[in-house]
């Protein structure tokens, strides 16, 4: 999951961000509301976190202006705004949730997975490719029965080639869906992960399931299944 977060409290919003990128998520920050729908229009995230106190705009008005320009992402509220008739508004206006400051991380998280499950159906599935599979509820990877301990990053690459095996993604692709819109791309940071990824993944097992395409990109064997 990419989320744009939207908060102009720096401090506030790099902390978040820190938090959730160790939970396994992807996470833009816009600290004005102008920047913050430049980068809703682009249409890469699933889910937006906005504040309602910005400078030169209200939450509740960049909400309005969203869904007027056929903007579906979701939206969580997060705010300090705690009166009944400011979440009845944030819901009124499309938000998928309100959450209200301050709050802790854990309760972040859950609400985030809450938004997860209601894209995903009443239940995540289980992913099987070849004999990988990846359990989307409890972030459990396994190959032919034997647990892969992957860090959130090793996830959220093998997330990105679960999801359409047999394609072959790019390093720009990769770059796009599982880091942030300010990382470095001239970096060697997604060859480093594919490396430590491709040794997990097939390391001690017959059959490579993760291969690289030289010149183009990486790809992984075989057809999707839910298990």
């Amino acid at each position: 999951m990419r989320i744009l977060l939207i908060d102009d409290e720096e401090k506030l919003a790099l902390h978040l961000q820190k938090g959730l990128n160790q939970a396994g998520y992807s996470v833009d920050v816009a600290l004005s509301g102008t920047a913050g729908l430049e980068q809703a229009a682009l249409g890469t995230h699933d889910l937006i976190l906005l504040d309602l106190m910005l400078p030169g705009t209200t939450g509740f008005d960049l909400l309005r202006n969203l869904r007027d320009f056929g903007i579906d992402t979701p939206v969580m509220i997060l705010s300090a705004l705690n009166q009944s008739q400011h979440v009845v508004r944030g819901l009124d206006l499309g938000a998928v949730d309100y959450l209200r400051k301050p709050f802790e991380l854990d309760e972040l998280l859950a609400r985030i997975r809450t938004v997860q499950r209601g894209q995903a159906g009443s239940r995540l599935p289980v992913w099987r490719v070849a004999d990988l599979t990846m359990d989307l509820a409890t972030r459990e990877v396994s190959r032919a029965g034997k647990t892969i301990t992957l860090t959130p990053r090793e996830y959220q690459l093998l997330e990105q080639f679960m999801r359409q095996p047999g394609r072959v993604l790019s390093k720009a692709q990769l770059t796009e869906k599982v880091w942030d819109s300010d990382f470095d791309r001239g970096s060697n940071v997604v060859e480093v992960h594919m490396h430590q990824l491709r040794k997990k993944i097939d390391k001690g097992f017959d059959a490579p399931l993760l291969e690289t395409v030289v010149g183009v990109g990486y790809r992984l064997r075989g057809t999707l299944t839910n298990a």
